[in-house]
This record gives C-alpha cells, structure tokens and sequence, in this order.
C-alpha cells in the first residue's frame, strides 16, 4: 500500500516538473516574442488556477492575467517591499515570489484569489520569476540601446556643425523627439547621483523631450535635453515650460536653459547657449539681478553662442578697463558703476548701497570716465555701459584670472 502511495506521489512530482520545464520554456519564449509581463502572468495563472500579477518598480512596470483593480495598491506594496519599507500585504494576496538579481529585489509576482492556492502553485510562480528576469534583462538592453543613441545624437549635435537639417529631424523621430516646431536645450550639471531620475524627470515632465547623462569625466556629469515645441510652435509656452522644469531640476544640480529655436539647423547653437548659461550661473562671482532667461541677458547668450568674438569684442571696448583696474589695484569701478545703475543713477542712493561717501562715488565715476571713454552721466553712454557690464557678467568665468 505505501509503496503504491510513494509510486503514485512519485509520478505526480515528476508531472509537476515537467509541467514547470515546460511553462518555464513558454513563458521565455513569450518574453523573446515580445508578448512581456503580461505574456508570463497569463501563463503562470493557466497553471496555478487563479490571478496573477507582476509588478517590476525597476521598469515602471506591472502586468496582470486579468483585471485588477487593486493594481495601484499593488504596485505601492511591491515598490516598498524593492527598498526593503516594511509594508501590509494588500487583501487578496495569496502568495508572492520576489524577482531578484542577487541581493536586489526588482518585483515581485503574485498569486490573487480567494481559496488556499495549490501545493505546486508556488513552483510556476518561482519558474515566471525568472522569466521576468529575461523580460528585465531584455528591456534594459533595449534601454542601454537607446541611451547610447540618444547619447550619440547629442553629442553630435554639440560637436558637429556639418549635420544636415532633415538628418536632424529624421534622428530625432526615431527617438520620439519632435523636432521640427523647434525647441528649447537645457543643460544641468549635477550635484546629486541620481542621473537616471533627472533623465526620467524631464522625459516625464515634457512630452517628446529627448534627454541624456554624459559622463564628464568626474562627478556626476551633465544630463543634455531637447525640449520640443509645446502647443505648435509657441516659443513663449515652450520656453516657460523649459524654465519651470529647470526649477524642478534645480535640486539635483545647476541648470542652464538655452533660448527657443525654431529652426533645426540651430539646434547645436541651442545646446551651446544652455552650456553657457549653466557655466555662468555655475561659475560666475558677479551677481546677475536681472532674471538670467529674459531680457538683454538672453539676446546676449544666443549672440555669445553664435559669434562669441562679438560679445567679447563689445566688453573690450566697455568696462574691460574698469575690471583690469579693479584687478590691478584693488578698486571697485565695476561695483560702484553697477550700484550706480542699478539705482537709476541716484548719487546717494548709490553712496548708501556701497557704503561710501558720495563724493566717493563721483570721484569713482569720473575714473570709469577716464578709463572707458564713456561718460556715466550721458544717456547714450550709460547704455553702452550698462550693456557691457551684463557682456562681463556672461563671459566672466571664461575670462582668465
């Protein structure tokens, strides 16, 4: 009699494996034919007789064999239980196998129903377990793929100024970025270890935007994006959306935000304008008030960008001798000339703001007078002054010192 029982035990343990051989080559084979998460929940719950989900916080994914409606709680749980959070079993869990890589819990599959599951059923979850594994190991493959083409495309972009415009446009389609309304670049160097999330972040946050972290070699690098037009060709909706995505970024790094550009075959200048921008906001010494994205600071990086010679050119001929003099002798032209502007040239106010007396100041004045040729008590002057201070503020950090 017992030898019958262990005859009969025997024969139902080996149909069990090869029930699992079996499903196990189904469910690998669902992965590689790109039928994905869901493909190995439907199979694991053919087998075990109830519901089963999938839930991999590593990709953003979760699959079920059926309607779920408590998927979101779900996806909570098993997010929890990856950063090892104690958390509550949702109702109508009746078991769960995590998806692991070594240590690191990335998902979990788990079996929903109401009656006890079966003996084996614990056996097709463990095998679907480790087919979701091939499905993470493939998507992050077609991940790394894309990372490195849309890295390559930035690269180029910021190197290159021989690309062709429909080439541009084409690259950028198969990536999902539309360029061809324009777009806005966006620099950030990051302070933070988490380039990934940045990148997440701005795809995220706006809609088509075609984001990459380069490695600079030390730190955390920088993360480069394309932001393309939002609500047609609206350059003010789509460079507002830029800055406030950048405020968002702003507590990973410093970020840089080029102006729009319309036509593709710009772009490479875009990126170059947003680098600027992060380098003066990353290394300058001089206080910038006025809003660094608006305004005459603005027309000032896109002419940086494409004729950099220009601006240079224009400080040389402004308040160069003001910062040369400064340097050489320890004086403050250059702040007591801000001041002085900045407060509507108001003598006082200016001798309040500086802390100096108001001949002081008038005798300050009339060294910038000397030494620039410009007169900070005419009209005209004062705006060519004013402009070559905001020319200094931008190319300060590539000065040298």
């Amino acid at each position: 009699m017992n030898v019958a029982m262990e005859a009969q035990s025997e024969d139902r343990g080996a149909t069990v494996m090869e029930r699992v051989r079996a499903i196990h080559l189904r469910m690998v084979d669902a992965v590689l034919s790109g039928d994905g998460l869901e493909g190995v929940a439907t199979l694991a719950a053919g087998e075990t007789g109830g519901v089963v989900a999938i839930v991999v916080p590593r990709l953003g994914a979760a699959a079920a064999s059926g309607p779920v409606a408590e998927l979101p709680a779900l996806r909570r749980y098993v997010s929890e239980r990856a950063r090892k959070n104690t958390a509550a079993v949702p109702p109508g869990v009746l078991a769960e196998v995590p998806i692991a890589s070594g240590d690191e819990q990335l998902g979990a599959v788990l079996l929903l129903g109401e009656d006890d599951p079966a003996p084996e059923a614990i056996e097709f979850l463990h095998v679907a377990a480790v087919a979701c594994l091939t499905e993470v190991a493939v998507e992050e493959a077609r991940l790394e793929v894309e990372q490195n083409l849309r890295g390559s495309f930035l690269e180029e972009l910021r190197g290159r100024d021989d690309l062709e415009p429909d080439e541009v446009l084409r690259r950028a389609a198969r990536l999902g970025c539309d360029l061809s309304k324009g777009a806005v670049a966006l620099c950030a160097e990051l302070s933070s270890d988490r380039p990934r999330h940045v990148v997440a972040t701005i795809a995220g946050e706006h809609p088509g935007a075609l984001a990459q972290h380069m490695d600079g070699g030390g730190g955390s690098g920088r993360v480069y994006a394309l932001l393309p037009a939002v609500g047609g060709a609206d350059a003010t909706a789509t460079l507002a959306a830029a800055r406030r995505l950048a405020a968002r970024l702003q507590r990973h790094g410093t970020v840089g935000v080029s102006s729009f550009y319309a036509d593709v075959a710009d772009l490479g200048r875009a990126i170059q304008e947003a680098e600027l921008v992060l380098d003066v906001l990353r290394r300058s010494d001089v206080p910038i008030d006025e809003d660094i994205g608006t305004g005459t600071y603005r027309l000032l990086f896109r002419v940086l960008a494409s004729h950099p010679e220009e601006v240079r050119s224009f400080y040389e001929d402004t308040v160069a001798p003001l910062v040369a003099y400064d340097g050489q002798y320890s004086t403050d032209l250059v702040g007591t000339l801000s001041a002085y502007l900045e407060r509507n040239c108001n003598m006082n106010a200016t001798a309040s703001a500086i802390y100096a007396h108001r001949h002081t100041v008038a005798y300050r004045l009339e060294r910038v007078k000397e030494l620039t040729g410009l007169d900070p008590l005419l009209s005209e002057d004062r705006e060519r002054l004013g402009l070559g201070l905001k020319a200094y503020r931008i190319i300060a950090p590539r000065l040298h010192r």
